[in-house]
C-alpha cells in the first residue's frame, strides 16, 4: 500500500513537471533592441507594444534594451538576446536591425524604422525579403521636405546635418543631393559622429545657409535641442523628418508618424509568432504623410505661414 502511495506521489510530482515545463516552453520570450532614446524611437516602440499586446502577447515575456548610440553595444545585446533564445526580435533602427541581422539568420527579426534595409543589407528585396527578418521602413519623402522648405523660406541655401556613420542617413542624403539639384537649391553639409559634435555642426551653418534641414537622423535627433538653440538664436528656419521633432521645437514637417510605424511592425510580428514565415512578407511603407507645423516655432525663426496653408495642417503646434 506504501509503495502504491509513493508511486502515485511520483506519478502526479511527475505530470505536475511536466505541465509546469509545457506551460514554459509555451511562454513566448522577446527581445526588443532600440539604437538610441529620442521620441521618434520611443514611440516606435510604444506602437510596436500595443500591437503586440492588441494581438494577444502582451502577456510574453520582453526583454528591453538600448545601445545608447553604439554599434559595438547593439551588437553584445543581439549577441545575448540570440545566447537567452527569444522568439524574436524587435530591432528599432537601422544600426541596431543590421546587429541583429549579424548575430543570427534563426531567430525572426522584424525591424522598424529602417530606411532603406536593402541597402543596409537586411533583406534581399522589399518584396520578398527572402530571409529571418523583415519588417517597416520609415522612409521619409526628403523631396517633399525640401519642396516644403522652398515654399517657407527665401534664399536657396540649405545647411543638412547628419551621421555619415548611419546608412539611414546616406541614403536620405543621396536623396536630397538629387531633389536639391531639381529644386535649385544648394546642400550644405555638416555631418556629426556623435550628439556631442550636433552643437558644433549647427553653428557651423551660420552664415552659410538660409535654412536647416534635418532627415530622420538618430545622431541628430539625440540633440534636436542643440539644433533647435541655433535656428531660433540665428532666425534659421529649421525642417525636420518627422512630427515629434515638430512637436520639440523644429518648424514643419510632412512625414510618417512612428507609432503607426511601429505599431505596423508589431502587427507583423504577431503574424509571424503565429507561425508566418518572414521570408515571404513583404516590408512595410507608411503611405499616410502627415503635415505638421509649429507656430512658436515659426515666430521664433522669423517664419510666417500663410493662413490658408494651415487649414491643410493634420498637426498645428502653439
Amino acid at each position: 500500500m506504501e509503495g502504491k502511495v509513493r508511486l502515485t506521489v511520483v506519478v502526479v510530482l511527475c505530470l505536475l513537471g511536466a505541465l509546469a515545463g509545457a506551460a514554459a516552453a509555451d511562454t513566448v520570450s522577446i527581445g526588443i533592441i532600440q539604437i538610441v532614446e529620442h521620441p521618434a524611437l520611443d514611440l516606435t516602440r510604444e506602437g510596436m507594444m500595443d500591437a503586440l499586446e492588441q494581438e494577444g502577447f502582451g502577456d510574453a515575456e520582453f526583454e528591453f534594451h538600448t545601445a545608447q548610440g553604439e554599434f559595438s553595444v547593439a551588437a553584445a545585446i543581439s549577441q545575448q538576446l540570440v545566447a537567452n533564445n527569444v522568439d524574436l526580435i524587435g530591432a528599432i533602427a537601422t544600426p541596431t536591425s543590421q546587429a541583429a541581422a549579424n548575430a543570427t539568420t534563426d531567430i525572426p527579426i522584424v525591424f522598424a524604422a529602417v530606411t532603406d534595409p536593402v541597402d543596409a543589407g537586411l533583406v534581399a528585396s522589399v518584396a520578398e525579403p527572402g530571409g529571418n527578418v523583415t519588417g517597416v521602413s520609415d522612409l521619409t519623402p526628403v523631396a517633399a521636405q525640401l519642396e516644403l522648405l522652398q515654399s517657407l523660406v527665401e534664399g536657396n541655401r540649405v545647411g543638412i546635418i547628419y551621421n555619415p556613420g548611419e546608412a539611414n542617413s546616406l541614403v536620405q542624403v543621396d536623396i536630397a543631393d538629387e531633389a536639391a539639384e531639381a529644386l535649385g537649391l544648394t546642400l550644405v553639409k555638416a555631418g556629426v559622429n556623435s550628439s556631442a559634435e550636433v552643437m558644433q555642426a549647427a553653428q557651423s551653418l551660420v552664415g552659410r545657409v538660409d535654412a536647416i534641414y534635418v532627415p530622420t537622423d538618430n545622431t541628430a535627433a539625440s540633440a534636436y535641442g542643440a539644433i533647435i538653440q541655433v535656428a531660433e538664436d540665428n532666425q534659421l528656419p529649421l525642417i525636420v523628418g518627422e512630427d515629434t521633432a515638430v512637436e520639440q521645437g523644429g518648424l514643419a514637417t510632412l512625414g510618417v508618424n512612428y507609432y503607426d510605424i511601429g505599431f505596423q511592425a508589431g502587427l507583423m510580428a504577431a503574424q509571424i509568432l503565429r507561425g508566418a514565415d518572414p521570408a515571404t512578407i513583404p516590408v512595410g511603407y507608411q503611405e499616410t504623410l502627415r503635415l505638421a507645423v509649429n507656430l512658436s516655432a515659426a515666430e521664433k525663426m522669423g517664419v510666417e505661414f500663410d493662413p490658408e496653408w494651415l487649414e491643410t495642417a493634420d498637426m498645428i503646434i502653439e
